[in-house]
This record gives C-alpha cells, structure tokens and sequence, in this order.
C-alpha cells in the first residue's frame, strides 16, 4: 500500500477532504500555532499540540522529510484577540509584578513540562514572536509598499477593503466584509482605523506599555497576526504545505494571515490549511468565569473540583485521540474514567502479546488488519477508525492467548509488529514500561503472586482467596495458568 499516495486530508480552504502532494518530493512542511505563553497550559493546549503531533508522526512514518515550526507567542497578543486592550503578558506581568519575559519563560517551561508528560514531540523549530522583529518590520514595508496598509497616528493598519476588492475577502473562514463591518461598527478602539475591519500590523506603544521596539513608524509592538506569517515564511518559505490550528484561530487570526501573505508575497503562502475543533466541558465552553477551567496540572494531580481523581497524562492524550480532530470533544470525569479504561485494555493487550507463541495456522488475516489500519490514517487522519482497529485486535490477541485463535509465525511477528507501531509510534501513547509507575506495580504485583503461591503450596487457601478477591476488586484478575499466575487489570 502506497501511503504517500493514499493519504488524505480535510483542507478548510477548499472545505473539502484532498489527497496530500507535498509541495517538494518527499518533504514536508508543516507550521502550527503554538501557545500564547501567560498562563498553565489546559485542555484546549492539548488538543491542538496532540493533533499535529499525530501527524507529524504520521508524515515521518510514510516517509516524509518533515520540517515542523510551532511559535510561541510572547507579545503582541492583546486581550480579546482585538486591536486595543492590554498585551496578555504585559498585564499578566503587571499583576504579579514580573518583567514580561518572566512571565513568558515561566510559562512556556510550563506548556513545554505538560507537552513531554503528554509525549507530544517537539517540533523542528520553535520561534518566539519577540525574536523576528525585524521579520515583521521587513514584512509590514512591503505590504505597505503595495498599497495594502496605511499608517494612522504612529500604528499600521491593513487596508482590509481593498484588499476585497482585489482578492476577495473571507476565503478562508467564510466572512462576508459588509457583515462584518456591520457586526463590528459599534466595538470601542477604531478611531484610527479607516474601516472597523481593518486589523493592526504594528501598534504605536503607549507611554506605559513596557514591550516596545523602534520601527520606521513609532516605538511599538507587532500586530498578533503579522507574526505568524513573517514566522512561517521566514522557515518554510513563501509557498508551503501545511498550515495548522484550533478552530478558534480560524478568524480573525488565519484569514488575517491570508490577506498578509497574498499581498506581501503575491500569491496565498499556504496550501493545505488544517484546523482542530473545540473542546467542551459537560457541554459548555471553557473559561474560568465558568468555572470549569482545568489545567493540565489539575488533570495530573486530579486537584479541580470537577475531578474524581487524577488522570495520567496518557489517559488524556488517549481520550483526545478516541474523537476525530475535526469533531467536538465534550470532556466530562466520566469520559476520562472510560478512557482511562480502554486505554488499560490495550496496555492489557500489548503485555499478553508479548507472550503469545505461534502456532501452525492463522485463522485471522493480519495483512488485511494491517490495511484497515492505514486506511483509517490516511481518511484525514480518523484515529477513532484506528483505535476500534486496535481493539479488534486486542479481541483476537485474547482469544489466542485462550487457545481458540492462531497465528503462524510469520503473522504473530507482523501483529506486534503493527501493533506497536500504531499505538506506539503513530498514536504517540507511552509504552506501559515507560511510565515511572509501571516498573513498580509489576515488581508489586509479582510479590502478591508470589505470597498467593505460597499460600495456595501450604494449603492456606483462606489468604490465597482474600488476595485473589482484593484485587478482583481493585480491577486486576489473576489467571492460573499451567505456567504459573499472570495477571492483567480489567477493563
């Protein structure tokens, strides 16, 4: 099967679903909006950062070369995602009495801690905003240059209407202009602007605002938008594959930063634009007015009040994964607990696979599993698809290891093999012996099989019962086998 050719995915330029052809043989690029970096990262931090790490992993797996570039914002992000207000670091600094880059450092160790525990890879390059000033500088003259911005009491400003007349407006998340400026005609701040749609490029600093540099038009700060298009072309060039965020950066970040690359570099920079939805708690937004704002610390420790107990951080990462990217994902404790479940069955399944001897026939075509496997990941990256394959599998490894199904040699070794490979490798989740706690537990639970076969050798049956039905209770069941007691946790 020719991955390369076969994979698909769901452009949300053409809001259709189109075979990937990288724009170079065998090479792939690849940007994605990281975090804006003043607060601890939560579960909407997780979902975007899991996606594009999946696919990262993928387009490596089939082969590709792959230059991956995810920012980090540290200026130029106002309040409200708007053209006035405090900068979200600057006030955050203001509040605990920090320089600004405090604040950005602590809190980009902070997402970078929460991404490894999620087993999230880094990406190729990682730049931050406050180090390609002179990018946006350059990036903001052309676009000036071509008539596109003007320059309105010390800031900059995209001249949104002619680009519509030029261009067209709105290709990307679909917004009409006349709508829009309807919708944002009575918003406070739009003295300077010609036209209420209109979006900063460079922002003259106030007197008190603290993250300023020199620029041809005022001491200042960049515009949010113009700092991922100078980011991305700077790194994958004028014309690249793959462009990938949240649902939430569709507008007016993304379709911004299509009007900012048409201009300044004649033609729209990104090929394939790719989008995750949103995550929902019991159904309601996120937000901390909400109160069911959880961090991803929160999910680790289990310390919010919406949780029942802590969560590994591959449980979370396997329940973002159970919904397809494109799709809602309602967090609920419950949905964790189930997800914690399901993932213990294929942890489950992995060691007894492990063990498994072949036998002189296959009774399952293992080609054909393998197949549905891929075909899942190139129909746009559907991972549910992925992991009910996974679990049919797991039903097969277990009616082997109950002697009423068999592999030859050479499909036991492909089973594992591809096994591995998708929950491993593709699916990003930690190996079970990799976890700190996992050595332990099974150093644990080999000294309670041993005190039960010591049991069970005097006769003491009344201890070897207790222990069988304690654990019973906790979700681990032991089996007697001719080989001696092994044990797995129950789903």
């Amino acid at each position: 099967m020719d991955n390369k050719a076969e994979f698909q995915i769901f452009n949300t330029l053409t809001k259709k679903k189109e075979l990937f052809v990288p724009l170079h043989k065998d090479i792939a690029g690849l940007y994605v909006c990281g975090p804006t970096v003043y607060g601890e990262p939560h579960l909407g931090h997780a979902r975007p950062a899991v996606t594009f790490d999946m696919l990262f992993r993928y387009l490596q797996h089939i082969g590709y070369k792959v230059r991956y570039v995810r920012n980090i914002t540290d200026v130029g992000h106002l309040e409200n995602d708007a053209d006035e207000g405090e900068d979200k670091i600057e006030k955050k600094a203001r509040l605990e009495a920090l320089e600004p880059m405090e604040i950005a450092q602590f809190y980009a160790d902070s997402y970078h801690d929460a991404m490894d525990a999620l087993n999230v890879k880094r990406p190729s390059i990682e730049p931050r905003a406050s180090g390609h000033i002179i990018e946006q500088i350059e990036l903001i003259e052309q676009i000036l240059e071509k008539g596109y911005a003007y320059i309105s009491e010390g800031s900059v400003y995209f001249d949104v209407e002619k680009y519509d007349k030029e261009f067209g407006y709105g290709k990307l998340s679909g917004r009409v202009l006349d709508e829009l400026m309807t919708n944002t005609r009575t918003l406070d701040g739009q003295e300077e602007k010609r036209h209420p749609a209109d979006f900063a490029l460079w922002k003259k600093a106030s007197p008190t605002h603290i993250m300023r540099w020199k620029s041809p038009w005022s001491e200042g700060f960049p515009g949010w938008h113009i700092e991922c298009t100078a980011m991305s072309t700077k790194y994958l060039g004028k014309h690249f594959d793959i462009h990938g965020g949240g649902m939430d950066l569709l507008f007016p970040h993304h379709e911004s930063e299509v009007c900012q690359s048409t201009v300044a570099n004649g033609r729209e920079s990104v090929k394939y634009w790719m989008h995750n939805n949103m995550i929902t708690i019991n159904g309601q937004k996120m937000g901390k007015s909400l109160g069911n704002f959880i961090t991803l610390k929160e999910f680790f420790t289990g310390t919010h009040v919406l949780l029942e107990q802590p969560f590994a951080p591959m449980t979370v990462r396997f329940f973002v994964l159970q919904a397809h990217y494109r799709g809602t994902l309602d967090f609920s404790s419950n949905a964790l607990v189930a997800a914690e479940k399901g993932l213990a069955k294929l942890y489950s399944a992995v060691q007894t696979l492990n063990k498994l001897k072949a036998g002189d026939n296959s009774t399952e075509d293992i080609k054909m599993w393998i197949t549905k496997c891929y075909e899942a990941m190139n129909d746009d990256l559907n991972t549910p698809r992925l992991i009910a394959e996974l679990f049919d599998a797991t039903r097969l490894i277990n009616a082997m290891h109950d002697g009423k199904a068999s592999l030859t040699a050479d499909n036991l070794a492909l089973l594992k093999q591809y096994f591995h490979t998708f929950m491993f490798d593709i699916l990003g989740l930690k190996p079970q012996q990799d976890n700190q706690h996992s050595n332990l537990t099974d150093a644990l639970m080999s000294v309670m099989l041993d005190i039960r076969q010591e049991a069970k050798i005097s006769k003491n049956w009344a201890v070897a019962d207790a222990i069988r039905d304690r654990l019973i209770q906790l979700g681990i069941v032991i089996k007697d086998t001719k080989d001696g007691a092994v044990w797995e946790q129950n789903s």
